[in-house]
């Protein structure tokens, strides 16, 4: 049975007199892959491999994503894109956001996840639905929710807004209290009757 401990979670198998857990072997699968792609591609194209919670992370550099892609595709079994969104780490400082994709191995039972950080004054990331398809709408609310321009996308364009929407509402320096028809500014409102 599964135990939650300090916010991550285990697999409740302990090694005898260590008290020690260990890594599930889903993890395991995650991190041979993770490693598999560093003596492929190279240390300078994965700059991290992070494990929280029994899940993998892999952060790849933009110039690096669309092999990585195809070779986790192609090579490792993550022949299913979940999800693709990306993250604005507006006090974080530069770079400001990261473009996450989740892979699935249906073969491995394994998920992955692709985390590329991007600039604010040179956010794009390559269009990746010639290798996985189904990315085309999770692109287009990348570019629409958060401004990330999706290069080689064949049909950019907003998916939750209207064309004519000023701005891209999930940027953390959307106005809150924007209405439409007012101009959109930069600085955040502050109200005091908060």
């Amino acid at each position: 049975m599964d135990q939650q401990v300090a916010g991550q979670q285990t697999t409740g198998e302990r090694e005898e007199g260590e008290g020690s857990v260990k890594e599930s072997s889903v993890v395991q699968r995650a991190l041979t892959a993770g490693e598999g792609l560093k003596t492929i591609v190279g240390e300078e194209a994965i700059s991290d491999l992070k494990v929280f919670a029994d899940e993998v992370t892999l952060m790849v550099n933009r110039e690096a994503l669309k092999r990585v892609l195809s070779l986790l595709k192609e090579n490792f079994g993550f022949a299913m894109l979940i999800d693709a969104t990306a993250v604005d780490w507006l006090k974080r400082g530069e770079p400001r956001f990261e473009v996450v994709y989740h892979l699935l191995s249906l073969s491995h039972r394994t998920r992955l996840r692709i985390k590329v950080a991007v600039a604010s004054t040179d956010a794009w990331v390559p269009c990746i639905c010639d290798i996985y398809p189904n990315a085309s709408p999770y692109e287009r609310e990348i570019w629409d929710m958060f401004g990330i321009f999706i290069d080689g996308h064949k049909n950019l364009k907003r998916i939750l807004t209207y064309e004519e929407f000023p701005g891209h509402p999930l940027r953390k320096d959307f106005p809150l209290f924007w209405q439409p028809g007012e101009p959109v500014e930069v600085e955040e409102e502050k109200n005091d009757e908060w």
